[in-house]
């Protein structure tokens, strides 16, 4: 392995990470955007590789599973961040550097990408343990409910409507039938 790759990776995993939390509003976005992105080379480069269609079937599950831990850490614990960045490297050295996807993924990304998940990895869990936004769990939006008003004139049966009808009310809406 190319030990500038590796210190590359490293460094470029630790900005990335720093910056998404510096960023509150966008540190869980931003994490699994890179894991996603991560997975997704992969897929790129067995397309451009011309791989068979059973390699590239793994190679869609492999983003399939990656994807889902990046989705389980925006719209739950932050842990599944942690959890994809930290297994992604055996993705890339397994699969790719030492195994059959060797003959596809270039050396240079699956070293680079190495160090990169690892330290994304390890300062997540750290922002996590020191109980930084990523500790909280994010909670669902409440939905937003519209009430539209029937009639703007209220009533009570057995009374003059101010619309003009007389014991023509809606006692259940409160407002003049038509």
């Amino acid at each position: 392995m190319d030990l500038n790759l590796l210190v590359s990776g490293a460094v470029y995993g630790t900005t990335l990470t720093l910056i998404a939390i510096a960023a509150p509003r966008f540190t869980r976005a931003l994490l699994a955007a890179s894991l996603v992105v991560a997975a997704a080379s992969y897929v790129w480069f067995a397309l451009d590789a011309h791989t068979s269609a059973a390699w590239l079937a793994i190679e869609l599950a492999g983003l399939g599973i990656y994807g889902y831990a990046a989705m389980r850490g925006v719209r739950g614990s932050a842990w599944w961040l942690v959890a994809g960045l930290t297994l992604h490297p055996v993705w890339d050295v397994a699969i790719h550097y030492a195994g059959p996807g060797r003959a596809f993924a270039p050396e240079w990304y699956t070293t680079w990408c190495l160090t990169y998940d690892l330290m994304a990895a390890a300062l997540t869990a750290v922002a996590i343990l020191i109980g930084t936004h990523l500790t909280e769990v994010p909670s669902p939006k409440p939905a937003t409910a519209s009430v539209i008003r029937l009639r703007t004139s209220m009533c009570t049966c057995g009374s003059t409507c101010s619309c003009g009808a007389t014991s023509t009310c809606n006692a259940t809406l409160g407002a003049c039938a038509a």
